[in-house]
């Protein structure tokens, strides 16, 4: 049995300046990001594309940090506590009180790659297909920064396990340490999968929707050891939101990746 080492939630203190290490999280996670964004311009088709620069990765940061700040707040409002936010509107823009959805993140995400496609007279597809393989290693980050501030904790674990932890806030029971189970499957593991796959010519919308299955597998197995909402609970057939909005990212980018199989677009 272990316990959840007690970390200051703020790394460094600068007078009234509080910086915190989930903010640093995602700046690690913008960093990665950019930089593997560098090397996909090295594989096919990118390499082939000289339309394809350093300015189209800054470009598309930016414009998914909107999609994931103001998707993610969005579909948190939506999927798990909707009755609430109908009833306080104005507590949608209030994002310093925590409540982000991934799944809204991912919609966010491509909403802003559909605009950059667009404005840009790329595919969506193609777009996406450079931007999956980079996405991983800053969902990684993100549940490092859910560790260190001992939220998101797992479910109720034999004590016996060696890894079992005692969070603050958690009650005095062991849990499973989900967060590190998200790290390792939906950010290590998912990144390494990708990576090797995205670095042959694959047709269009492959990685993409390689991705949309690869993480609605690794997060669906998460769940089961990740505390459910306390407000939600397990919902039908003993499944919680998470894995339901899993569901159809599993089934879709299984088709998906089948109907691009088929189509072989460049």
């Amino acid at each position: 049995m272990m316990t959840h080492p007690q970390i200051d939630p703020v790394a460094l203190q600068l007078g009234p300046l509080a910086v915190h290490w989930y903010g640093l999280t995602y700046l690690a996670a913008f960093a990665l990001f950019y930089w593997l964004g560098t090397q996909r311009l090295k594989h096919q088709p990118f390499a082939g594309l000289p339309a394809w620069t350093r300015r189209d990765i800054e470009d598309i940061l930016f414009l998914g940090v909107m999609g994931v700040v103001l998707g993610g707040r969005i579909g948190y409002c939506l999927f798990y506590k909707p009755a609430y936010y109908a009833g306080h509107p104005l507590e949608i823009l209030a994002i310093w009180q925590g409540g982000m959805s991934f799944h809204g993140g991912m919609l966010g995400v491509m909403v802003a790659m559909v605009w950059f496609g667009r404005t840009r007279q790329r595919p969506f597809l193609q777009v996406m297909d450079f931007v999956a393989p980079c996405v991983p290693t800053g969902l990684a980050a993100g549940r490092v920064g859910n560790f260190i501030n001992g939220e998101l904790w797992g479910r109720v674990a034999d004590p016996s396990l060696p890894w079992a932890m005692l969070f603050r806030g958690a009650g005095d029971v062991t849990r499973h340490p989900s967060q590190i189970y998200q790290f390792l499957l939906e950010g290590l593991l998912l990144f390494v999968l990708l990576w090797l796959y995205a670095r042959r010519p694959r047709p269009q919308g492959q990685v993409a929707f390689a991705f949309l299955f690869g993480y609605g597998v690794f997060r669906f197995v998460a769940e089961y050891f990740r505390e459910p909402d306390a407000h939600l609970g397990l919902l039908s057939l003993g499944m919680s939101m998470g894995q339901w909005l899993c569901v159809p990212m599993i089934v879709g980018g299984a088709v998906l990746w089948i109907w691009c199989g088929r189509r072989r677009l460049p």
